[in-house]
């Protein structure tokens, strides 16, 4: 196990989270935080970077109108991004911090942040959600 997956460990053991997954030979961790929106957060130790990411949706064919709203809201986010899968149809909350001189404040400001988008954007995401029949 390497020095930042326990340092991630440590980290995720501070802050309001449920542990659901741990894969220490992947280095990555699933958790949650239910009343923050928070589900299957998937933070994962590659090489030098975590990678934060959160299945928020799958999408219908996502027309212009969709795909202008995402980038707005990516416009007012103030960490991390929404983005597409390879397919184009799943949205997925997603986030990079180095791993060497990661921090509790970088690591809760980056949750907080997918928190916070879904609070004052819920009612768009689950319109597109639904749209697409399947909410995450």
């Amino acid at each position: 196990m390497s020095h930042s997956f326990d340092t991630l460990k440590s980290l995720v053991q501070q802050l309001p989270l449920t542990v659901l997954e741990e894969h220490a030979d992947e280095q990555m961790l699933i958790v949650e935080a239910p009343t923050s929106g928070i589900h299957n957060l998937v933070l994962d130790c590659e090489d030098d970077i975590l990678v934060i990411e959160q299945v928020i949706a799958k999408l219908a064919q996502p027309d212009a109108d969709c795909l202008r709203t995402l980038l707005q809201i990516n416009r007012e986010t103030v960490h991390g991004a929404l983005c597409l899968d390879e397919s184009g149809r799943t949205l997925i909350f997603r986030d990079t911090l180095q791993l060497e001189n990661i921090d509790l404040n970088e690591l809760e400001g980056s949750i907080n942040a997918l928190s916070l988008m879904l609070a004052e954007h819920a009612d768009q995401l689950i319109t597109y959600a639904r749209q697409g029949g399947d909410v995450a």
